[in-house]
């Protein structure tokens, strides 16, 4: 048998069938919707019940991309994409024609300091390098959008390393922005598979100063968390002023709906350095001390 040559395949590839069919002699039976190859039938693959296929397909497609690009975890950054970086926010303050804008301006270019430090903590990540298994570790993650989104992949960018952007079709223009490795950008119809995404390679996450996005994707994670649905993570809130004027999470201690423990959870930081330090502490010790400081309640 050693002289003999085996056909690896019997039949032939979907995309040589969907070659041929496009050759097809033109009749009143060809030309109809009903005869196009199903998986080249766009109308048929938008209807409402196929649904639960592009669904699957949002799932598979960025996951195979991924494992075959080698990446074993990501460092994922959630932010606003209305913080610019200190020029442009600058440029937002002499602009403002009222006091109110002017207000928000300057709350702006306060808040532009973090987009130095997600640049930076990417910066940090990307150099992660590989691990035994010739894994990436710590790949830049975002939503591939601007402001703090941008200031991630740019970090990644800077060191000369790829970076990931998770996009979403939303009704006004969102395009990717220019720091996103090419083949590492993602575009998702459904904000679960894409948030899913976000997770499932997840070995890090940082939170910058955000709006609903950033609030959507926060809770939904640390609610994983805390139910135990998804192991724990360092988990990072950049700028404790911030969250703590926007979410009062001793209040919802005190209202009983979460428990003092659960604010463990995650850690307050203000830097890109003292956060890669959290996390380095983390991965060192956690096999032997548990996230949390305050033990959990024993039960009744």
């Amino acid at each position: 048998m050693a002289d003999r040559k085996v056909p690896k395949r019997m039949f032939p590839r979907a995309k040589e069938d969907a070659a041929v069919a496009k050759t097809a002699t033109a009749t009143p039976q060809t030309v109809d919707a009903s005869y196009k190859l199903a998986f080249q039938d766009t109308d048929f693959l938008l209807r409402d019940d196929l649904r639960p296929v592009r669904f699957q397909l949002e799932l598979m497609k960025a996951e195979l991309m991924l494992e075959e690009a080698n990446i074993g975890s990501t460092f994922v950054f959630y932010g606003s994409a209305r913080i610019p970086e200190r020029t442009k926010a600058e440029a937002l303050v002499a602009a403002a024609g009222t006091d109110r804008q002017r207000l928000i301006a300057e709350r702006q270019l306060v808040k532009s300091r973090y987009y130095d430090e997600a640049r930076k903590l990417a910066r940090i990540s990307s150099q992660c390098g590989l691990d035994q298994d010739g894994k990436r570790q710590f790949v830049v993650c975002s939503g591939g959008g601007p402001s703090i989104m941008e200031a991630a992949n740019r970090g990644a960018a800077d060191v000369g390393q790829e970076s990931i952007g998770l996009n979403i079709v939303l009704p006004f223009e969102q395009t990717p922005n220019a720091f996103v490795t090419p083949h590492l950008s993602f575009h998702f119809h459904y904000f679960a598979l894409r948030k899913m995404h976000f997770l499932l390679r997840a070995r890090a996450v940082a939170a910058f100063p955000g709006g609903f996005g950033t609030f959507d994707e926060l809770f939904e994670l640390l609610t994983l968390v805390q139910t135990g649905k998804m192991a724990q993570l360092p988990i990072f809130l950049f700028g404790r002023e911030f969250w703590e004027r926007v979410v009062n999470f001793d209040a919802l201690v005190e209202e009983g709906v979460i428990a003092q423990h659960d604010l463990n959870l995650f850690r307050f930081v203000e830097t890109a350095e003292e956060a890669w330090d959290k996390l380095n502490h983390y991965y060192a010790t956690r096999d032997r001390v548990h996230l949390h400081r305050d033990p959990p309640p024993k039960a009744a």
